[in-house]
């Protein structure tokens, strides 16, 4: 074993050139490191000014204190990636070391850029709200902070755009309410950072929820409206819709477009498409005159039943090089045929991809 002196955790000596060969530094020598001559070539007297003294000064002054607080801005600005895909993996190999959590590739996918596409929007929506019913607390410090970010991103929009405010307004109120039950557990760990930057969160989803509900929707440009359209035109339209509620809500506009939202037919598809027959034939409800409620019948099975979940872009995962990328963008695949390999992941399904 080497042999350590008193002194052997010092910093050591500090040595300075000189002419007469290498001098050792003094505690004085460091108290006076910044020299006049420094800031100004000093080969000749005359170059010596004292006004360019200051202006070094000044300078050099103003260049720190503008990257302190260009540092400072970076760090209260929000970063987004914006990566189209990543590799998940859920082992150790031999090329690469570790797996991939939720948190992770909740922050290196595009969902800031995804919610501004419309085919995109419901899917990142529902993915957010799977997310604060049960897989918050599981997400890193980094990842939460992007959750609260991009929920802010998606509130804008709709009051922006003011549409589809029903399903942020439910959004806001699932995350709410999971707060105020982990907010209560904070001293067992359960989620990341101080209580009083959550209960700062919480303030801000209340003030969302009101912002939403304070909404006033401006009355579009003028030109044909759907209560110009023939009545079926306006059928047709309806049978687009895939919520119930959206046609209660279109029924209310005006009595002609609230008679056709009691079509029977209407609701009897409605209900096929969301849930299975045998689910159907749990619930039925026969009217006085022996028809079927239709409409009776499916707000009681969409309390007892989840409905059908269809988007129009979602992620895919490459079962051959295991990558997670959206559907219209290009991945590194090396297989033959990729489009034989790929498989949609709904947004559970992409939540169950990273419980290991």
């Amino acid at each position: 074993m080497p042999f350590l002196g008193q002194d052997w955790r010092s910093p050591g000596q500090n040595w300075v050139k000189t002419e007469a060969g290498w001098k050792k530094r003094t505690a004085d020598d460091k108290n006076n490191n910044v020299s006049v001559e420094s800031f100004c070539k000093v080969k000749e007297p005359e170059c010596f000014n004292k006004e360019n003294l200051l202006l070094s000064l000044s300078y050099d002054m103003s260049a720190k204190k503008r990257k302190k607080d260009l540092m400072n801005n970076n760090s209260k600005v929000p970063y987004f990636h914006r990566e189209k895909w990543i590799y998940v993996h859920k082992g150790s190999t031999k090329e690469r070391h570790g797996y991939c959590t939720l948190g992770e590739a909740f922050n290196r996918l595009d969902f800031s850029s995804a919610i501004k596409d419309t085919r995109r929007f419901n899917y990142v929506v529902r993915l957010l709200e799977l997310i604060a019913k049960s897989q918050l607390p599981s997400l890193s410090g980094v990842a939460q902070k992007n959750y609260m970010n991009i929920l802010e991103r998606v509130v804008q929009k709709v009051l922006d755009d003011q549409q589809n405010v029903r399903p942020i307004r439910e959004l806001l109120q699932t995350l709410h309410v999971s707060l105020c039950g982990l907010v209560q557990d904070m001293g067992k760990s359960v989620l990341v950072g101080n209580i009083n930057i959550w209960v700062h969160r919480m303030e801000n989803i209340l003030q969302w929820r009101q912002q939403l509900d304070n909404i006033q929707i401006r009355p579009t440009a003028t030109g044909m409206t759907l209560t110009d359209l023939p009545a079926s035109l306006q059928l047709n339209i309806m049978q687009r819709l895939t919520d119930g509620r959206d046609l209660v809500s279109l029924g209310q506009v005006c009595p002609d477009l609230g008679s056709l939202a009691e079509d029977r037919l209407l609701w009897k598809r409605l209900c096929q498409y969301h849930f299975t027959d045998r689910q159907i034939r749990k619930r039925l409800m026969v009217s006085e005159k022996g028809h079927l409620e239709w409409k009776k019948m499916y707000f009681k099975l969409s309390r007892c039943y989840p409905h059908r979940e269809q988007y129009s872009d979602t992620l895919h995962l490459c079962s051959h090089c295991h990558i997670l990328f959206w559907k219209d963008t290009n991945h590194p695949c090396t297989a033959n045929n990729p489009e034989s390999c790929t498989t949609s992941l709904s947004p559970q399904d992409f939540i169950s991809l990273f419980n290991f």
